[in-house]
């Protein structure tokens, strides 16, 4: 996947895929300023990618269905399901089928039809976990920013016998995610304003490695 950049000096070579900076540079350096968005769709294009059921969080949504289904053709198809390895690929295939579920708030979104209970305390009025008052404002950030610099850093270097975890050529698929959050914390505990929240612009990222990881294993399996 890691591929030289040819430049009028030379080619550097990198052990990573760049595609998170390409991503980042179109985004910020394209979309951001493109223009006739508001007379078009009532809103900037930038600001329709990023929004709440934009194309970033139904692209994350199929993406994490996507590799539910083939983490868990691969834990399948491993010969010892008891072993680490095994058991990391099932616990790879429910976690994303989770993310999934809670991305379109398990149906509401497309049904309308929803938990009450749930909806009530929801900080979105939603039905789903991960916005609940707590989660939301104590857990969620500190979670993103932990395991992204482990599935982008920790998790290949010093568990290198384990396939389930990403390869170094996806680290910045996560890095740039726990890069933002952490940005973002530290911006609201300062003194300065809160940077924008931009965070489906990053965590498509996120589902996007996720993604591209179990897509590059299940092409080992025979």
């Amino acid at each position: 996947m890691p591929k030289d950049i040819k430049t009028p000096f030379g080619r550097i070579t990198s052990d990573v895929s760049l595609f998170p900076i390409y991503y980042l540079l179109f985004i910020y350096g394209f979309v951001y300023i493109f223009p006739y968005g508001k007379n078009l769709i009532g809103i900037t294009w930038f600001d329709w990618l990023r929004s709440e059921d934009g194309p970033l969080e139904w692209l994350q949504f199929f993406e994490y269905i996507i590799s539910s289904v083939l983490a868990l053709i691969i834990y399948l198809r491993q010969k010892g399901k008891k072993q680490i390895n095994s058991l990391i690929w099932l616990l790879i295939a429910l976690l994303s089928l989770l993310i999934a579920g809670e991305e379109i708030s398990w149906g509401e979104r497309i049904t309308g039809i929803g938990i009450s209970t749930i909806s009530d305390l929801n900080v979105q009025g939603e039905t789903n976990f991960h916005n609940l008052p707590f989660f939301h404002n104590y857990l969620l950030d500190p979670v993103f920013e932990i395991s992204c610099i482990f599935l982008g850093w920790f998790g290949w270097r010093k568990f290198k016998n384990i396939d389930a975890f990403p390869r170094k050529e996806l680290s910045l698929f996560f890095l740039f995610v726990a890069l933002f959050y952490f940005y973002f914390d530290i911006s609201w505990a300062s003194t300065t304003e809160q940077i924008r929240n931009d965070q489906e612009i990053f965590e498509f990222l996120l589902s996007s490695g996720i993604f591209l990881h179990c897509l590059k294993n299940i092409k080992k399996i025979k």
